[in-house]
């Protein structure tokens, strides 16, 4: 059972990781990029601390899953003797007095459903990046949990002298607990908490009912969607990379990032995918907060990412407190990354943007104004084509023209044309339609290599790159252009290992990598498939779907020896990659008639 085997939960403002002995590991506050209040996933071998247990006396079986089409966990425990609970967590999430209620909050109920369960809780909290939090008794029914960012209460019906001391106790009734703001119930605990699960699952179903599923996979579609929708950050709409920091991406790697920031790239990569499901609601949100991005950068120069209320500095330290994921740290804060140079950011700011002037079901369609201001995003993209950056892999020590970052700017210029057409400004769609043919005929002339029959992942070498393979999801190059079967071909060759795919096969800052990146091995699949191979396509996704966690997710890397997942959790390009290609595979709906 890999340490990754968790279960998240969470309403788009805070989230929490479950393993599977029903332990709160890892959850932040008063949102994602916080201070972690359950810190255990990255504390070491200091199990003790950064958690909160409800453990069933004696278990010997713990068994999971989600409410279905929720993120809501249901948890059973039992012990030897049949003896067996039920804990259902979730937080909660549903429309109230007109609008969203998504409070910073954590909601368990324990429900007895066999014999005479003992349980005993362990609520272990962290504050400042591992210390540990104060307890103090708050009442007959609370505890406080005082921190420098916000002083938190668990409300509940359970006996809090016997929480507060972890003494063993019988569960003869249905106990309740509500872990949120310091602040009094106006009802009765039990009674509220209960109505917020029958509202917060209804509010996931209603939510699912209205995607635009696949005939096949559903299930690990569904499970995607939900939980892409868990990283975005519904107060601004960012979306973030994943759920966790310093998860590192193979053992003893030192590469340890903290993904708990909006990269433009991989934004752009998760709403196109929920666009493919109707998930309007989730593109509507990420406008926004592009909208202010761009606003804030007047046509400047755009960062790789931002933080979720739009943060454009990050500066990355080491929260020395906290010993890392298996003890591998460090654990990092922050990401150094937002002083990179990646200019194919110009690109995804215009792809994200480019529904908004087409699709009449938004509240709110793309402007003259918004075209505007996506012109100055364009003039950037024009001005940095030709010029070396990080890449999208995000090098610390080197630069290059990479290929990727080149047709990304091509990308923005292209759909600026096809913006242009559509509001009828025939004069900017042929200036931008220029643009964009010069840098197409840039790319053909300088990463091109002949004497290898295939595209070079950078103009100044002749370097092998998954990212090569979304040329055709660019729509740069066509499935049967022989310029990209022979990249791909020679993409194969080179970086897959067995059913998984290298990003690079070259040493980078920290040596040679050796984990598989997993959204790679999804656009191998996507590619397989196009150029006419659906048969090993459908097998290749068929064998990815098995690494999946039970809870039927994906982090960013996998070992392609031993089939372990690293790497943060869950990472939305890997959710990603499975919906893309479950909706490009399955057979259409009218095949069950």
């Amino acid at each position: 059972m890999s340490d990754l085997d968790l279960w998240p939960i969470g309403n788009c403002q805070v989230s929490t990781l479950v393993d599977r002995a029903g332990r709160f590991v890892w959850g932040c506050v008063p949102r994602v990029d916080g201070d972690p209040l359950f810190s255990a996933l990255v504390g070491g071998e200091a199990p003790d601390a950064g958690f909160w247990a409800i453990e069933l006396d004696g278990a010997v079986l713990t068994e999971q899953h989600y409410l279905r089409n929720t993120p809501i966990l249901v948890t059973r425990h039992t012990d030897a003797h049949g003896n067996a609970i039920e804990v259902i967590d979730f937080c909660p999430r549903f429309f109230r007095l007109g609008r969203m209620y998504r409070p910073v909050a954590f909601v368990r109920i324990v429900r007895p459903v066999a014999g005479s369960p003992r349980i005993r809780v362990k609520l272990r909290p962290t504050c400042g990046w591992g210390s540990g939090c104060d307890v103090r008794a708050g009442g007959s029914n609370h505890l406080r949990f005082p921190s420098t960012l916000m002083t938190l209460r668990l409300t509940t019906t359970a006996p809090v002298g016997l929480i507060e001391q972890e003494r063993t106790f019988r569960v003869e009734r249905p106990l309740h607990f509500f872990l949120g703001p310091d602040e009094s119930f106006s009802t009765e605990v039990g009674s509220a908490v209960e109505e917020m699960l029958a509202a917060t699952t209804y509010y996931w179903q209603n939510w699912v009912r209205g995607l635009a599923v696949p005939l096949e996979w559903q299930d690990a579609v569904i499970r995607s969607a939900i939980s892409l929708k868990l990283c975005q950050h519904e107060e601004t709409g960012a979306i973030v990379a994943a759920l966790t920091t310093s998860v590192p991406e193979h053992a003893g790697s030192q590469r340890n990032w903290d993904y708990r920031y909006c990269w433009i790239r991989d934004a752009y990569y998760t709403v196109q995918a929920l666009n493919r499901l109707g998930a309007l609601d989730v593109l509507e949100g990420y406008l926004v907060y592009l909208r202010n991005i761009v606003d804030e950068a007047q046509g400047g120069h755009i960062q790789p990412l931002y933080g979720v209320l739009g943060e454009a500095e990050l500066e990355e330290r080491v929260a020395e407190a906290l010993p890392g994921y298996r003890g591998m740290g460090p654990v990092r804060v922050g990401n150094q990354a937002y002083e990179q140079v990646q200019h194919d950011a110009y690109g995804q700011i215009v792809l994200s943007s480019t529904q908004a002037f087409f699709d009449e079901r938004l509240f709110r369609m793309g402007s003259l104004a918004d075209f505007e201001a996506l012109e100055r995003v364009g003039e950037r993209a024009w001005e940095l084509h030709d010029q070396p950056d990080a890449g999208l892999w995000e090098l610390r020590t080197r630069q290059a023209v990479h290929t990727y970052s080149t047709a990304m700017c091509w990308a923005a210029c292209d759909r600026l044309g096809n913006i242009a057409q559509r509001l009828q400004l025939p004069e900017r769609q042929a200036f931008w339609q220029n643009r964009a043919d010069t840098i197409r005929a840039t790319i053909e002339e300088r990463a091109w290599r002949p004497d290898t029959n295939r595209l070079s992942a950078t103009f100044s070498g002749d370097d092998l790159d998954a990212s090569l393979i979304q040329l055709l999801d660019l729509r740069f190059l066509k499935p049967d252009d022989p310029r990209f079967t022979g990249t791909l071909a020679a993409v194969e060759q080179g970086l897959r290992r067995g059913s998984t795919m290298l990003r690079y096969d070259t040493e980078d800052d920290f040596g040679l990598p050796e984990t598989a990146f997993n959204v790679c091995t999804f656009w191998l699949i996507e590619a397989l498939y196009l150029t006419g191979r659906s048969v090993d396509a459908r097998a290749l996704f068929e064998e990815m779907l098995v690494k999946r966690t039970a809870a039927g997710l994906l982090s960013e890397d996998i070992d392609p020896n031993t089939g372990e997942l690293w790497g943060n959790y869950p990472q939305t390009y890997s959710l990603v990659g499975i919906i893309n290609c479950a909706v490009l595979l399955s057979r259409p709906w009218n095949a069950i008639r």
